[in-house]
């Protein structure tokens, strides 16, 4: 039996409509099941699609789940705050609120809190409160090796590399600038098995530079290619160099290759808490029949 349940599409991480990194949004999913989920993934063959359902831990607001065109994920940054977007706009508040405006998500890798702060002009930022990484440290020298050479990248470029994965598999590379990460032509084929991001920094003096972001940061994943906009990458960016490398507070630019425009914006609290946070736009709503 068809059920018809509500859907959002929303744009995450940009000011303006078609610029950021889209997800699929189905509502009051509780009744679909597993393989339910997963074909509709496919179908919208979309980076990530989401499904909002009853809550199942204490303290959570919702419970999500996020699903590739490939299979299920853990957790996921842009599907993170466009899911609390959609679900804000359907209505709900926090179980906190009015004492507070905090709306906790549960997925896989536990309870996510995203916030929501004011920004000039009016209007309210998104930002997640970035999971522990699953795993960190330095990348085996074999392994970072074939990495830049899949990459297309030349061995100079390369200044530093770590493991930030949060759930997806992330490896991050640090290159000298933001132009090696812009000239970057992977290998699709050298490219099987890695899940990498590659981050460097924007000089003010470089005519090129967009004004409004002080690194470019881009995303490989083997059998998606390049992901325009990528909440996960970025927290666990955020985790190995904001306060160190850079400031303790940054805004990353993504999706220049892909002509998106993508802003990331990543912040330390005064715990020392990585918080990622973007525009949320909804650009397409109505329903589904599954």
């Amino acid at each position: 039996m068809t059920r018809t349940l509500p859907f959002h599409q929303v744009d995450v991480f940009s000011s303006g409509p078609l610029l950021g990194n889209p997800v699929a949004v189905v509502h009051d999913a509780d009744g679909l099941t597993d393989d339910q989920m997963a074909a509709f993934a496919r179908w919208t063959n979309l980076s990530e699609t989401t499904f909002l359902l009853r809550p199942t831990r204490q303290g959570a607001d919702y419970r999500l789940r996020i699903f590739t065109p490939a299979g299920e994920l853990p957790f996921a940054g842009h599907p993170t705050l466009g899911s609390a977007h959609a679900w804000l706009e359907a209505g709900h508040r926090p179980a906190a609120a009015p004492a507070g405006t905090d709306v906790v998500q549960e997925c896989a890798v536990g309870l996510v809190t995203v916030r929501q702060t004011p920004v000039a002009g009016g209007g309210v930022r998104l930002a997640f409160q970035a999971p522990p990484l699953e795993r960190s440290g330095p990348v085996e020298p074999a392994e970072l090796e074939r990495t830049v050479a899949a990459l297309g990248a030349r061995p100079d470029d390369v200044v530093d590399a770590a493991w930030v994965d949060n759930g997806p598999g992330w490896m991050a590379v640090r290159l000298r600038d933001a132009g090696a990460v812009l000239a970057l032509d992977p290998d699709p084929v050298a490219m099987q098995g890695l899940k990498v991001g590659v981050v460097g920094p924007w000089a003010d003096e470089d005519e090129a530079a967009p004004g409004d972001a002080d690194v470019e940061v881009r995303a490989f994943i083997e059998g998606i290619g390049e992901d325009p906009v990528t909440g996960s990458l970025n927290a666990g960016l955020g985790q190995w160099l904001a306060g160190s490398v850079l400031p303790p507070s940054y805004v990353a630019s993504q999706g220049t290759a892909l002509r998106r425009r993508g802003r990331v914006h990543v912040g330390l609290d005064h715990r020392g808490q990585v918080w990622v946070g973007g525009e949320t736009r909804t650009v397409v709503r109505g329903s589904v029949g599954l």
